[in-house]
């Protein structure tokens, strides 16, 4: 049986890097196998959390100052933290969910230029030490991203940032997961995601044996 009860698990990358597909076939196989899970997301995963998403990701790009943005975000961080995330692992189920704070340094911090310093300190607040025991990085080419964005039926106000904005999203997430080799799995999406998938759930049932 497995060691480890419980696991927190995140999927970062950029729009359209299959992030959200592979999180919920991680989902889906746990749910086969009968191991107690969840899948959230962020921005979202609970009412309140999901009121901000509307707001944040509807009209033009240029809706809001970055920081707005960001403070968006962090707000809806917090009630999901609140209402899903903790009671989930204080239950000790495994809570899966699409995007965490790697979003937020990504996209407000190297896409848009953020205060590192000031989420840092909101995040102290609203984390502590808190923070997933895997994340799984996606990346993939910025055109075949682009083709993916294109061809969604159901479009945000991210869908219409630049290839320029999106390459330095993708560096930053790769900068932040090359800082922690143990806790992050960088994976390159223009594999099969078959492939993809077995490589997912092999790294995470390492972990939970452990």
């Amino acid at each position: 049986m497995y060691k480890k009860k419980f696991l927190f698990v995140s999927f970062e990358g950029i729009e359209g890097s299959g992030k959200s597909f592979q999180s919920k076939k991680l989902f889906k196989k746990l749910r086969e196998k009968k191991i107690s899970a969840i899948h959230t997301r962020e921005p979202g995963g609970c009412s309140g959390a999901e009121e901000i998403r509307k707001i944040i990701l509807s009209g033009v790009q240029n809706k809001f100052d970055p920081l707005t943005d960001t403070l968006l975000y962090l707000a809806a961080r917090n009630e999901h933290l609140d209402k899903v995330i903790i009671p989930a692992i204080k239950k000790k189920i495994i809570v899966i969910c699409d995007r965490f704070v790697d979003s937020t340094i990504a996209y407000q911090v190297y896409g848009s230029k953020v205060d590192k310093l000031l989420i840092d300190t909101i995040h102290n607040t609203i984390l502590g030490k808190f923070k997933p025991h895997l994340t799984f990085v996606l990346k993939l080419n910025l055109e075949k991203a682009f083709i993916r964005m294109e061809k969604r039926k159901s479009k945000n106000r991210y869908d219409t940032f630049s290839k320029s904005f999106y390459n330095k999203v993708q560096n930053g997430f790769i900068k932040i997961a090359k800082k922690d080799k143990k806790r992050y799995v960088i994976l390159d999406t223009t594999l099969d995601s078959k492939d993809t998938e077995k490589i997912i759930y092999k790294k995470f049932i390492k972990l939970l044996s452990k």
